[in-house]
């Protein structure tokens, strides 16, 4: 009674109300209507049942209240319709309250609350009542069944599941059909297939819903291939597919990414009139963008009268996996002006677009729009806010979403990890991850790489070696991406040894393998290594990619070896590789460096796509071979063309200045990038710029712009300085730069040497012995001068007096010949430039011997006459040397080509392209 009064006093309102709140013509009766019980019955009876298909809670309390004004309400007829709404609505108080008021047990009301417990997804409320009602002596029938089958699927609980087919077969009831098609789904949806395709090749007349349980749970449980053939059987048995058939297989064509059969599909939806399903409409959608056509996919969304939330998502989803972001962001507002408000799942997918398109204020406009909506933020939807936000550079922002999460779930701690690797916020990301390590968040090969990754940008090798040992401990080391990572990230550590090793280790080697260990090898100048694994990926039969090519390019810039970085060009071209702006970039740079400016003016013309890297590269190149003019012209066009110069173009542009002595275009560069280009200078280009001034003699100003300089100068700004005191023999400023290097680098033996050699250009000999005595003492060790050429693909390696050659007989009498040669022609030795304790003689034979002579005159034995002589030098070329090659392109009629640790000198007819200004 407490419960009949609570309804009443919920709804006072008179029962003809309904005729004009209910739109139904079902719901439309005279008051006649009402006269007889008879009457009463049908009416109240078929009202309650479209009610509850309806699922129309207000209007059936107020049916209700009526029933139990007259007196009706004890009804069983009215009871288990009414017990059956509330159920359906999700009221189970009010069902539940119905049943226990019921004089006498009724299956059809339990079983009505069974079926909306399972209905809503409640499965264990519905196993409960199932019990209880099982206590109660009630047994099942065709309808309970089914309902409470589905409630072991939704739990998975397969044990009662199994209990309940044993009773269903002991009753009877395994030959109704639609019992049948819940037992399927039940071992389907608890992982049973097997004895879910028994069942379901028992079933004696199975009609569409047998074919449609069991090729759907193929299809959510990602059985695409298995659900394809299901639906292929169904049609060679004569069943006709409905709508649900067709949308499921469109699923599964989506699994699949079979546009073909999709495509097949989408015509028996026109054939059979399901064009307007709208889940199929939706379903077409999906499988069209995740097929790879956009185009059809924009059509068949177009092609449904009214998109519903679920339309819109698919289709801009569809817009972000093609990289359409700015037309997803469209999608976005053409729903919103549609009056449907966006979801979880569409601010997902327009956050991704935010972050591909890096719109910091378009992602924190949907941030607060899901503030706004007061929508509940679950971990993949804060996965993209993050995401966004460390897209944008804003990690402060990400991380203030990570720290507000209130479960900390490994894919966001990834999204964060990831996000400041990215931003090379390398200590944040270790520092992270070092944190959540000990909160048991746990980590897998996405945490592992992004903290390779940081590791390698921090250089620290000892936490690529805690990364290896936790990939062994925990088996990541099988997983080709961890191995190809802790290679990548021990030869950025310089550890070539350890990238090598898990490089052999490794049962499967792939692309990117070798990718790892020949771009360790091009970067740390080990070149010929780098060419021998590119030989073994050959022999493996993979084929190389654009990025093995532009570091095996690297690797010949590095060594200089023309021939062989030709040799990788030809495979640049074989393997269509011209329109890569990586590779393209590499051939500019590679021929650059191996003294060829024409052939990289060459291939800087081919590249396609022009951006920053290409045009620096060819500036760099111009400025290094001396071509000061044509760099800065290049610089111009550059700017006309729409590019912004970055940091490095504008130190090649300095450094082209400063080798042409443009001291005025220098300053006027130096002075205005900030305002110009938005580039605060860096030590970078205070060293050119200090370098300008210093070789034009302009020494006060030089150490007047140091003491401008907004932080402390490092060792190149001040090795600048040293530099433009020895050109002009000022012991003074000498002597200081050379204190503060003695403190920046005192290892570095070359701070000793070029001050030994400014008090030896003034005579200061007592001088000079005092510092080689100290670098004696201090055991202060002088790099030797090495020397390289390229002949028919070898590498040749020279050192001063160097006599291990096999040709080394042939070479000292090319340079006793070229001795004699130069000699006639006016050379003499320039024996002031050796600082040894020898006589002027021994001198003179310690000059010829210089590992620059060697490689040269072996150059003129090793190959055909006329052709250019390619050496690169590891120190400054010294000024005999210099001397000594004008004299000797002349005589032998070729060029020589030298590449010193500065820049490249052109000997031809007697001159060099510097000028004599280096």
């Amino acid at each position: 009674m407490v419960f009949e009064s609570r309804i009443c006093r919920l709804y006072r309102s008179p029962l003809h109300h309904l005729q004009f709140t209910l739109s139904s013509p079902i719901f439309k009766f005279q008051n006649s209507l009402f006269s007889t019980s008879i009457s009463n019955y049908i009416s109240y009876t078929n009202l309650l049942s479209h009610l509850s298909k309806t699922k129309s809670l207000t209007p059936g309390l107020q049916i209700h209240a009526h029933l139990i004004k007259l007196g009706l309400s004890n009804h069983s007829k009215y009871r288990n319709h009414l017990v059956n709404l509330y159920s359906k609505c999700g009221i189970f108080q009010y069902a539940q309250k119905l049943i226990d008021e019921s004089p006498e047990p009724d299956l059809v009301s339990w079983s009505s609350l069974i079926s909306g417990y399972s209905q809503n997804g409640f499965g264990k409320d519905a196993i409960w009542v199932f019990l209880k009602m099982h206590s109660l002596g009630l047994r099942c029938n065709e309808f309970t069944f089914p309902s409470v089958l589905k409630a072991c699927s939704i739990e998975k609980e397969l044990f009662l599941g199994k209990l309940l087919h044993g009773v269903v077969v002991v009753t009877g009831f395994d030959s109704d059909v639609f019992v049948a098609n819940t037992l399927v789904v039940m071992y389907a949806k608890c992982g049973e297939f097997v004895d879910s395709r028994m069942l379901f090749e028992e079933i004696p007349e199975r009609n569409v819903v047998s074919w449609n349980a069991l090729f759907s749970c193929y299809t959510q449980n990602d059985f695409f291939s298995e659900a394809m053939c299901m639906f292929r059987d169904m049609i060679g048995s004569g069943v006709r597919p409905d709508e649900y058939s067709l949308s499921n297989i469109l699923n599964a064509c989506t699994g699949l990414v079979d546009i073909v059969e999709g495509k097949k599909i989408h015509g028996y939806l026109v054939k059979l009139g399901y064009g307007s399903d709208p889940f199929s409409s939706n379903a077409l959608v999906d499988m069209y963008a995740k097929g790879g056509d956009l185009k059809d996919a924009i059509t068949a969304f177009e092609g449904i009268v009214v998109p519903d939330i679920v339309s819109w998502n698919a289709i801009i989803a569809g817009c972000v996996l093609h990289e359409c972001q700015w037309q997803a962001i469209d999608m976005l507002n053409q729903m919103r002006r549609s009056g449907i408000w966006p979801n979880m799942f569409t601010l997902s997918s327009a956050l991704k677009a935010c972050a591909a398109l890096e719109l910091p204020e378009l992602g924190k406009g949907l941030h607060s729009l899901l503030i706004k909506k007061d929508i509940i933020l679950d971990p993949f939807v804060s996965v993209g806010l993050i995401d966004m936000y460390c897209k944008c550079n804003l990690t402060k922002d990400a991380r203030l979403i990570y720290d507000l999460m209130p479960g900390k779930y490994l894919i966001a701690l990834n999204a964060m990890i990831s996000g400041y690797s990215q931003n090379e916020a390398d200590d944040a990301c270790l520092d992270l991850f070092s944190q959540t390590f000990t909160q048991g968040i746990g980590f897998d090969q996405t945490t592992l790489l992004a903290i390779l990754n940081s590791a390698a940008g921090l250089q620290a090798a000892n936490v690529c070696k805690q990364v290896h040992a936790l990939s062994v401990k925990s088996g990541f080391l099988c997983d080709t991406f961890v191995i190809n990572s802790l290679v990548d990230s021990y030869g950025k550590c310089t550890q070539l040894d350890d990238a090598a090793r898990i490089f052999y280790e490794c049962p499967t080697l792939d692309l990117p393998s070798f990718t790892s260990l020949i771009t360790a090898y091009a970067l740390l100048g080990q070149g010929e290594e780098a060419m021998k694994l590119y030989v073994k990926l050959q022999d493996m039969d993979l084929k190389p990619d654009s990025f093995v090519c532009s570091s095996l390019l690297n690797a010949c810039a590095n060594l200089s070896a023309y021939e062989q970085g030709k040799q990788i060009h030809a495979h640049v071209l074989k393997f269509g590789f011209m329109s890569d702006v990586f590779a393209g970039n590499s051939l500019v740079n590679m021929y650059a460096k191996c003294g060829s400016i024409e052939d990289a003016s060459c291939a800087f013309h081919e590249v396609p796509k022009k951006g920053i890297v290409s045009w620096s590269a060819m500036i760099g190149g111009l400025a290094q071979h001396g071509h000061a003019k044509q760099a800065l012209h290049l610089f111009g066009e550059m700017l006309k063309d729409g590019v912004s110069p970055n940091h490095i173009t504008l130190v090649s542009v300095l450094y082209a200045c400063n080798h042409a002595g443009l001291v005025a275009e220098a300053k006027k560069y130096f002075e205005t990038m900030k305002d110009s280009f938005r580039i605060e200078p860096t030590q970078e280009h205070y060293a050119c710029m200090i370098d300008v001034l210093g070789r034009a003699g302009k020494l006060d100003d030089a150490i007047e712009l140091i003491n401008k300089m907004p932080f402390e100068a490092n060792a190149s700004v001040w090795g600048a300085l040293l530099g433009a005191a020895r050109i002009h023999k000022n012991v003074e400023v000498g002597k200081h730069a050379a204190d503060m290097l003695f403190s920046l680098e005192p290892e570095k033996s070359g701070t000793h040497v070029l001050l030994a050699n400014i008090y030896a250009s003034v005579g200061l000999w007592g001088d000079v012995a005092r510092v080689r005595r100290f670098m004696k003492n201090s055991r202060v060790k002088k790099e030797p001068g090495m020397s390289w050429i390229e002949v028919k693909d070898s590498i040749y390696t020279f050192i001063v007096g160097d006599r291990s050659h096999p040709r080394s007989d042939d070479i000292y009498a090319k340079l006793e010949e070229l001795g004699q040669l130069m000699a006639k022609a006016g050379y003499v030795p320039m024996v002031d430039i050796d600082l040894h304790d020898v006589e002027r003689r021994q001198k003179e034979i310690l000059l010829s011997y210089h590992s620059e002579k060697l490689a040269v005159a072996f150059g003129l034995i090793a190959t055909p006459p006329g052709a250019p002589i390619r050496v690169k030098k590891n120190l400054r070329i010294c000024l005999d040397c210099h001397t000594a090659f004008k004299f000797i392109c002349k005589i032998v009629s070729r060029e020589i080509i030298i590449r010193d640790i500065n820049r490249f000198h052109h000997f031809k007819d007697g001159s060099c392209s510097c000028g004599d200004y280096w």
